[in-house]
Formats: C-alpha cells, sequence, structure tokens
C-alpha cells in the first residue's frame, strides 16, 4: 500500500484545525462568521459567499484553504444578512447593496485593527461584492481572486431568464417560501433524504446539514429570492473595466466549463479588457456550486492557495 503523506490531498484530509462558527453583530445585523485563525498570521483572507450567503455551505472550503496555506492565514467567512438559521431580523428584506454595505461594516468593526494584508476571495455574486468592496477601499485589499463570478447578466441563460422571472414575483416568491419552510417541519432524518434526493446525492455531510439548518426557512428562502431580483437590476449594468485595469496585477478570476452565472464570454471579455488579470478555467468538472461536495471545495481550494503562494509571501 502506498503511504506516500507528501500528496497535498492526502495532507488536507488530516486538518489539525476545525473551522469556530461564531455570531456577532454588525451594525446592528445579528451575523453568522466561520473563521479559522492562525497562530501568528502573516495575511488574512475574508471569503465572501454567493447566494444564498450560508457561510457553512463552504466548511470544507475554508478548512482545506485553511490547511494548504500551512496556518500561515486567518480565514474568515462572512454570511449574508438574515440568510440565517434564526429569524434575526423579523422577517426584513436585504438588497444587493445592503449586502455589500454590511461587508464593508463588518471590516470595519472586525478587521480594523489587523495589522497583516487582507485578501478577499469572492464566491458567485460573492465575487461581486468583493470586487466593490475592493473598490471602495483599495488601500484595505491586497489581492482579490473571484470563483465561478457573476457579474453581469447572461442574456444568452435561460436559467437566468426564469429566476428572474420568479424572484419578480412577491406573490411566486412568498409562495415558494411557505413550500420550503413546510418542508423545514420535516423529521431531520427525513429532510436529510429530500434534500439528498433532490439536491444531489454527491453533497458532503456540511452541505447536506447547511441545507436542513438554513435554506428550509421562510426568512432565509425569502431574503434569496429578494436579494436574487436586487441582482438582477444592479447587474444589468457594465462592469467597471477601468478599476479593474487600474488594479489588474491584483485580481485573479476562476471559471467553469458550462455555468451560466460566470459563462466563458466573461472570460472572453475580461481578456480582453484586464489583459493582466490572472484567468483560469477549472475543467475537473466541478460545477459553479463546488462547495457542495468535498472534491470540489478541495480543488477550489487548492487553487486559490497556489494564486496566494504566488502572490504573498508566506
Amino acid at each position: 500500500m502506498d503511504h506516500d503523506i507528501s500528496h497535498p490531498e492526502l495532507e488536507v484530509l488530516r486538518v489539525k484545525k476545525r473551522v469556530a462558527f461564531r455570531v456577532c453583530n454588525v451594525s446592528s445585523y445579528t451575523t453568522e462568521v466561520m473563521e479559522i485563525q492562525a497562530d501568528n498570521p502573516t495575511f488574512h483572507v475574508l471569503f465572501i459567499p454567493g447566494n444564498p450567503g450560508v457561510v457553512t455551505f463552504y466548511k470544507d472550503f475554508v478548512e482545506a484553504l485553511y490547511e494548504l496555506l500551512g496556518g500561515t492565514a486567518s480565514v474568515t467567512a462572512v454570511g449574508h444578512i438574515s440568510h440565517t438559521n434564526k429569524n434575526w431580523e423579523h422577517g426584513r428584506l436585504f438588497s444587493l447593496e445592503d449586502q455589500i454595505i454590511h461587508k464593508i461594516d463588518f471590516i470595519k468593526q472586525e478587521l480594523q485593527n489587523t495589522a497583516v494584508p487582507l485578501l478577499l476571495v469572492g464566491h458567485s455574486i460573492g465575487a461581486y461584492i468583493s470586487m466593490e468592496m475592493f473598490r471602495m477601499s483599495p488601500e484595505k485589499v491586497t489581492y482579490f481572486v473571484g470563483l465561478y463570478p457573476f457579474l453581469a447578466l447572461n442574456p444568452q441563460s435561460t436559467k437566468q431568464t426564469s429566476i428572474a422571472k420568479i424572484a419578480e414575483s412577491r406573490f411566486v416568491c412568498v409562495a415558494l417560501s411557505i413550500i420550503v419552510a413546510l418542508l423545514g417541519l420535516l423529521p431531520r432524518s427525513l429532510l436529510r433524504l429530500v434534500v439528498l434526493t433532490f439536491l444531489g446525492k454527491s453533497w458532503s455531510a456540511a452541505s447536506i446539514e447547511a441545507a436542513c439548518s438554513h435554506l428550509v426557512k421562510y426568512h432565509t428562502m425569502r431574503n434569496i429570492l429578494f436579494m436574487a431580483k436586487t441582482e438582477f437590476q444592479k447587474l444589468s449594468e457594465t462592469p467597471d473595466w477601468a478599476f479593474m485595469r487600474e488594479n489588474q496585477h491584483k485580481i485573479a478570476f476562476l471559471f467553469g466549463i458550462d455555468d451560466h452565472w460566470g459563462p466563458l464570454q466573461m472570460f472572453e471579455e475580461i481578456a480582453k479588457q484586464v489583459p493582466d488579470a490572472a484567468l483560469s478555467i477549472e475543467r475537473e468538472g466541478h460545477t459553479h456550486a463546488f462547495c457542495c461536495t468535498e472534491a470540489g471545495s478541495l480543488w477550489v481550494a487548492e487553487h486559490v492557495a497556489s494564486l496566494i503562494k504566488n502572490k504573498v509571501s508566506l
């Protein structure tokens, strides 16, 4: 039997530090945070999730990234307002702009006194949020990585058109949220079976638990759909190419082969508009929802760690 323990995948399987989960108050909003604090960090990675903005979906990714960086960086994932287990905000709905301001406030409150460089990593709409954070506070950000980024509408995507129509209808959003909330009343064992059957048999234990604890809540689903509505409104605008060009040596993107949120035509447009940005295409068969499988989480963590190691002195 091969006992070679030098392979990075085997190293990651022996995670020494597990994520810590906490709840904090950011500008009066109760916020779910998942993090691993390094003993003597040389930089800090702040991760912004997509939509849903449930940080526990990214547990495997955060743990793998921490290990692959050799414990040299603290890694923090901050969730979206009201994409939470409990209805902390009493049914209030939050837009894309609200979530951007919330993340900027998080940096001011939680990371203001951090002496080490700050790196932003964002997934899907989280890449757009991270880019906006970078644009508003360029002096605070050393490097930015966008994973399967949703940066602009894709007029060729029938899925996006369908989701936009659903998100625009308050009646449909309320009805869907009620149906989902009713599923949440099922016994947990039966709910797990429903998640496995309809969402994916290859999902990791962490992702199944995240779905069962967060997605089947009325307030969470309403906020997922409302945020999606405001995403479609905002992302009809042209990306800020001028800012990207000014900071192209601090920017990296990872695209997927068949991803309607971050299509390859966007990859090509960035390559044309921002020629010195670090652009990559994942061809291993992982999906936009890479965080929902252990294999996808590990592969993307390896890619991000490689980008960071090439850019930052560890």
